[in-house]
């Protein structure tokens, strides 16, 4: 479970420095100049997104059940990833309507992601895991909504479908193979 925490706190850490050290980060952008910080940061999120994922398949092994869930609660999980696919998509395209009106649609899905899979995941290392996105992702959103944002001026619909194309075609692979050959478990079940 060190790992797993470790790996959580490297990722969600780095990832947090625009909330919790703005200042920091940008004397680190402003002294390394935006590449090299690019590089670094890149490097750090990756080492953590790594022990994130040998801390979880360790910690999955060693912990046992928090809670049982409910399996109608499958059928709301599979409800909210479809948004959560196509809003985190969406966030990768130029912007359209969905990222107008979304504001941060990574950080919406993220969270509907994390709380979709706490739904349906009642191991401790699940809960923590998950419980750590959807309490970074709802930090994050906070934090976000008194910061100025620049309009969005022409949105465009073609990104808007680029999206939802995208975001049901990688929430049909999940569901039909994809989530099983990546992560071992089929949502289906």
């Amino acid at each position: 479970m060190v790992i797993l925490i470790l790996g959580l706190v490297v990722f969600l850490g780095v990832h947090s420095l625009r909330v919790v050290a703005p200042a920091w980060r940008d004397g680190m952008v402003e002294r390394l100049g935006e590449g090299a910080w690019k590089g670094l940061y890149s490097v750090i999120a990756l080492a953590g997104f790594a022990l994130i994922i040998w801390g979880f398949g360790r910690a999955a092994a060693e912990t046992g059940m928090v809670y049982a869930p409910p399996l109608g609660l499958r059928h709301l999980m599979f409800a909210l990833m479809l948004p959560a696919l196509i809003l985190a998509v969406a966030s990768a395209l130029p912007p359209g309507h969905i990222r107008r009106i979304a504001r941060h649609p990574l950080l919406i899905g993220t969270a509907l992601w994390a709380f979709a899979h706490l739904l349906v995941n009642g191991e401790l290392a699940a809960v923590v895991l998950f419980g750590a996105f959807l309490a970074w992702a709802i930090i994050e959103l906070a934090a976000q909504t008194g910061r100025p944002r620049a309009p969005i001026v022409n949105p465009s619909a073609t990104y808007d479908l680029a999206a939802l194309v995208a975001g049901v075609v990688l929430y049909g692979a999940l569901v039909w193979r994809l989530h099983e050959w990546a992560f071992g478990v089929s949502p289906a079940l």
